[in-house]
């Protein structure tokens, strides 16, 4: 009975705890668009993601634009990969939260860890904490 109490108990501070919808939007360095939340979708778009060389690294930027009328925080995170496909030092990536005020648009860049990145993602998804 305790051990039932107990899971109850974390299985509740794990959900009011949660201040993150995972679900998002992710667009490739190509240009491709994913949207995993529809609903989020809505009121954010990702645009204009383009890449550039400096030196020998890739730097990745992209417009976050806001559609709504109210202040929403949102998570970005550029993911990095090689010419075959494989991830770059993906758990060194972490990432970054800022607050679009109504109708805001905001350029976000970030630079390849190594010179073996060849393409990126860039992922934006909403948060609930201040």
């Amino acid at each position: 009975m305790k051990a039932i109490y107990s899971g109850l108990i974390l299985a509740a501070a794990l959900t009011l705890g949660a201040c993150t919808n995972t679900a998002g939007i992710s667009v490739n360095s190509l240009g491709e668009t994913r949207v995993d939340n529809n609903s989020f979708a809505r009121d954010i778009s990702v645009e204009g993601v383009e890449a550039r060389r400096v030196g020998d690294l890739i730097q990745g930027s992209a417009l976050i634009v806001s559609k709504s009328s109210s202040d929403m925080r949102v998570q970005y995170k550029f993911t990095w990969y090689d010419a075959s496909g494989f991830t770059i030092e993906d758990e060194a990536t972490s990432w970054k939260s800022v607050k679009l005020h109504g109708k805001q648009q905001l350029q976000v860049s970030a630079v390849a860890p190594n010179a073996q990145v060849a393409k990126f993602d860039v992922y934006v998804r909403e948060t609930y904490s201040n």
